[in-house]
């Protein structure tokens, strides 16, 4: 079973959750040293967290492999570029790098990372395929320096939930139910939820093409929508006790037309979005998570999430209450912030990413062939089962 352990996020004086520097109040504080090898979409949203929080995290170099490419990446977020892993470890006094590359390209730069003695929070998936999975858990797993970018269990919403599933209001919690993200990432949160995952696990999955009008994607909106055939995926997982139901429509990401959906059952309750219904004393009660929002109407006291709370519990709190990010920005952070922990890197585990990967592997394998897939043991699947909880 995964252990994430979620707690509230609590801002501290610089909007971040821990103080960074020696080991008195007295000592000056200073901005976690990040590098990033990369320079895509996703490689963006570390820079612009590190742009909005320089006194959280400070940028000290980012990797291209092309040098036009390079001038262009200085221009836009004036921080200094090199060709290779070398030339930014030599830097020094990194506490993490991010490794924000396609997937194929990863591992390699993990390793030598790691190789180096470098903290590494590397974009999702780790790596494509199951046998590249098993090679770099082999050659890195052990380090401990190795967290993966996992933000979706981070993200209020889901810390929130996971703060109700932990109450204990729910009783026995065995099952799960999401529509809301793909793969690997849709993994993550059914694990988180429900337990699921690990050798035994039983896969059956199918998938049909269906209409749907074309949404916004990275680049917007679109000029003309149309209607365009995309997959809708669907599978259950089981271990014979507990079950996920995953639920997939391709470009649901950003779709306004697919409205995201999660479920969460134990034996004294359950959460239907956000209402959660429990019993207490034979009676059945009901109580919603409720989102605080700032900068609505007369509020004047900033933009941006405050708290997530149900029941007269805060259950999440907005850690970087200086920056106005969205939801994805704050989990993403919170992945940068674990992962510069001063007592060492903290996050999602490399063993969680590589078991969220080989799921989502097993999903799409059971699609194509319409046949139940079996999940074997792998060289991370003792190491399951830790997570955040056991190094908080």
């Amino acid at each position: 079973m995964l252990g994430l352990g979620l707690p509230v996020l609590r801002a501290g004086p610089c909007g971040c959750s821990e103080r960074r520097g020696g080991g008195s109040s007295g000592e000056p504080r200073r901005p976690r040293r990040l590098g990033v090898v990369g320079h895509g979409w996703r490689a963006g949203f570390y820079l612009r967290i590190a742009a909005a929080l320089p006194e959280v995290f400070e940028c000290v170099g980012i990797v291209t492999r092309e040098l036009s490419t390079g001038r262009g990446v200085e221009e836009r977020w004036h921080v200094p570029t090199f060709r290779t892993v070398r030339e930014l470890a030599a830097v020094g006094d990194l506490d993490a790098v991010v490794v924000a590359v396609p997937p194929p390209a990863a591992p390699v730069v993990i390793e030598e990372l790691a190789a180096r003695g470098i903290p590494v929070l590397t974009e999702t998936p780790p790596a494509p395929t199951t046998d590249e999975l098993n090679r770099l858990w082999t050659r890195v797993g052990g380090s401990g320096l190795v967290m993966v970018a996992e933000q979706h269990p981070f993200l209020p919403a889901f810390v929130a939930l996971r703060g109700v599933v932990s109450s204990g209001v729910l009783g026995d919690v065995r099952s799960a139910s999401l529509s809301w993200t793909h793969e690997h990432h849709a993994m993550a949160l059914l694990r988180s939820l429900a337990g699921i995952g690990g050798p035994g696990t039983r896969v059956l999955a199918t998938r049909a093409s269906v209409p749907l009008l074309d949404g916004p994607d990275r680049g917007g909106r679109p000029d003309r929508p149309a209607v365009s055939p995309r997959h809708h995926t669907t599978a259950m997982l089981t271990d014979g006790e507990r079950l996920a139901q995953y639920d997939f429509t391709d470009t649901q990401w950003f779709n306004p037309l697919r409205r995201r959906q999660v479920s969460v059952r134990g034996s004294h309750g359950e959460i239907v979005g956000t209402d959660v219904t429990w019993a207490v004393d034979g009676e059945v009660v009901s109580a919603p998570i409720v989102r605080r929002q700032l900068g609505l109407d007369g509020n004047l006291e900033g933009t941006g999430l405050a708290t997530l709370s149900w029941s007269g519990r805060t259950l999440y709190r907005n850690p970087f209450p200086t920056a106005s990010f969205s939801d994805e920005e704050l989990a993403v952070a919170t992945c940068l912030l674990e992962v510069t922990d001063p007592r060492g890197p903290r996050g999602y585990s490399l063993a969680d990413g590589c078991e969220d990967r080989y799921l989502a592997i097993l999903v799409d394998e059971s699609s194509d062939s319409r046949a139940e897939r079996v999940a074997e043991p792998q060289s991370w699947s003792a190491a399951l089962g830790g997570g955040a909880e056991e190094r908080a």
